[in-house]
């Protein structure tokens, strides 16, 4: 796991673009995990004005979303696909019909979302890079704290945790889902590398079990310290309650003048 930190939010969206825009110029073709969220937004809003103003192409490349809400059509505002247009999709070239949550139709068997989706990722040859944030409880996708370490794509209740921190983005009146369709813990650690953002103070906790603490089904996120090829982008205040924070922007410094000596890990 290798953990940078970062000044600020905006230079962790702007760090993780930077990777998102090496990997496509090498392989256009990428598969892109990709997740929704408050963290993401900046992310995706430095990637389209990459698309627009520096010659980025999203045309060859697939994607799978991390997850989706049962019961919540794809046109009603609040799910994740019409996220994912509004703030994405809409404003580059990428070709809608290789863009993939894992939502569930209204006659459809919400058990069986789950196994085809994982034989879609596959079908696509796996996913290349995998974005994610983590919740204030540590989870990972809709992964919530107990979640086996060995899941699959798969419905899965939401915490009243994470329910009262998605409560905001609902109106008093609005159906706010209790279930979702998330990619397993599993099917994440699949992916060839991991790209995790965190920003904000409300973050530290869960960075700080995710990093340091025990690899436990308490803390899915914690699971990311086994992945070969884990990054994590933190701001000041995401990072504020890790214990080996010297330690961390030493690594950063050496794998930074590594790179100036012999090219990024695309190059």
């Amino acid at each position: 796991m290798e953990v940078v930190i970062l000044k600020s939010a905006k230079s962790v969206a702007a760090t993780a673009g930077d990777l998102v825009a090496e990997l496509l110029r090498v392989q256009p073709a990428a598969v892109l995990g990709l997740a929704t969220g408050s963290t993401q937004l900046a992310l995706y809003r430095y990637l389209v004005q990459q698309y627009l103003h520096g010659g980025l192409s999203f045309k060859q490349a697939t994607s799978f979303n991390l997850d989706e809400y049962l019961g919540v059509a794809a046109e009603n505002p609040q799910s994740y696909r019409a996220y994912m247009d509004r703030e994405f999709f809409d404003h580059i070239d990428i070709d809608k019909h290789n863009t993939h949550l894992p939502d569930c139709g209204e006659t459809e068997n919400p058990r069986l979302v789950g196994p085809l989706y994982e034989q879609k990722i596959r079908d696509a040859g796996g996913i290349d890079l995998q974005l994610m944030g983590i919740g204030g409880n540590g989870h990972i996708g809709f992964n919530e704290p107990s979640s086996s370490l060995r899941s699959r794509t798969r419905v899965k209740t939401l915490t009243k945790q994470t329910l009262e921190d998605n409560g905001r983005l609902f109106k008093k009146d609005e159906f706010q889902p209790k279930l979702a369709i998330t990619m397993g813990i599993a099917t994440i650690m699949d992916a060839r590398r991991v790209l995790l953002l965190a920003t904000g103070q409300s973050k530290a906790e869960a960075v700080a079990k995710m990093v340091e603490g025990p690899i436990s089904a308490m803390c899915p996120a914690s699971v990311l310290q086994m992945h070969e090829r884990a990054t994590i982008l933190l701001d000041e205040d995401a990072a504020a309650g890790l214990s080996n924070r010297d330690y961390y922007d030493w690594t950063h410094l050496q794998n930074e003048s590594l790179k100036a000596r012999f090219g990024g890990e695309h190059g």
